[in-house]
């Protein structure tokens, strides 16, 4: 195999200095044996003088071996085209990478099937070749289930979205939930006056599960601890279709009167949205998540107040190219790169990129 340019050098000067050939100099750098502990402890002494480091790249670009990796995400649905932008990040991550002997399986479950995710995992599992997975994990005890046996295959794995605290996960790359839920009330509390009512909303089909939500619905209501907060009416909704949603706020609204700010914890914001333009609900404030198409419209239409966004996109390109270089380079992850928690309103919305 024809070797860097570079490399060849280091090697040559090493083995100058160790006076011994070339070949034992590569037997040591590759663990080889056939050779003596002195000679190795000499050799390996002058490469820590040295500071010599194997182009470990122009060895992987030689080999014919393939790096694979695995993604499993939620897909987009008709409720949400949220998982579209963390699927972009994938994409953009797999162009720069995959010119270096390097594959990714895209897999995709349902956010409202437990069955379906249990399916993709047990897909990876029996796959004859898995270096690394990247995972957003909504079910967390299936999750928990699942990366045990990663754990055990020394198959090295990044949650992306959603963290799983006690895990051995490489990295996590997304919001600290908990302060991301306490930044939304501390905002809310600017908005509305200390008398009024704020509705919370969780939407989504397994909220007792639902770690992302939870955590976020924590941090919001811990910021009103000290803050009255008997304001906060909550409703859990696992109907996620429009009427459904439609119905529950409309119930609530009658019910509680004083309600003057709705905040919604993830980014089916948009279906309170469109029932608040139906009703030409003028003097409701509308506070919730995710930089996507559908809440930018009713953002620029003045229905939606502010979106807090933590940059899916930058998440899922992040988490692969942390596999990637820790794969290929051996190098130390971050155990936690906490992505920021913007807030964007009408005026910033032009500027800002997932």
């Amino acid at each position: 195999m024809k070797k860097n340019e570079k490399e060849l050098v280091g090697v040559k000067e090493i083995a100058r200095r160790a006076n011994v050939s070339i070949a034992t100099v590569d037997r040591v750098l590759h663990n080889r044996t056939g050779v003596s502990e002195k000679t190795k402890q000499k050799i390996n002494d002058i490469i820590k003088e040295l500071d010599y480091k194997p182009n470990i790249l122009a060895r992987r670009l030689a080999s014919s071996k393939t790096m694979h990796l695995y993604t499993l995400i939620p897909e987009v649905s008709e409720e949400t085209d949220y998982w579209s932008v963390p699927l972009q990040g994938i994409i953009q991550a797999e162009k720069e990478i995959m010119l270096y002997n390097v594959k990714i399986e895209k897999l995709f479950y349902d956010m409202n099937d437990r069955e379906s995710f249990m399916k993709q995992t047990k897909v990876i599992l029996q796959s004859e070749s898995v270096d690394g997975v990247l995972l957003a994990p909504a079910f967390i005890e299936e999750a928990i289930a699942f990366t045990d046996v990663c754990q055990k295959r020394k198959i090295p794995f990044v949650f992306i979205n959603s963290n799983i605290p006690n895990r051995k996960n490489l990295s996590y790359f997304g919001p600290d939930l908990f302060y991301s839920g306490y930044t939304a009330a501390h905002l809310v509390d600017y908005l509305v006056g200390k008398s009024d009512q704020i509705l919370l909303m969780n939407i989504a089909k397994d909220i007792n599960s639902d770690y992302h939500i939870l955590k976020k619905e924590e941090g919001f209501t811990e910021y009103f601890v000290a803050n009255n907060p008997e304001r906060i009416i909550k409703q859990n909704l696992d109907k996620t279709d429009y009427q459904s949603v439609k119905k529950t706020v409309a119930k609530a609204l009658r019910d509680y009167p004083d309600i003057r700010l709705i905040f919604v914890t993830n980014s089916r914001v948009s279906l309170v949205a469109k029932y608040l333009l139906e009703k030409k609900t003028e003097d409701m404030l509308l506070v919730g998540y995710d930089f996507l198409d559908r809440n930018i419209e009713f953002l620029n239409k003045g229905v939606i107040d502010f979106l807090i966004c933590e940059k899916p996109q930058e998440q899922a390109y992040r988490g692969i190219k942390a596999l990637y270089r820790y794969l290929m380079f051996e190098e130390k992850q971050e155990k936690e790169y906490l992505m920021p928690i913007d807030i964007i309103h009408r005026e910033n919305q032009r500027f800002y990129r997932n």
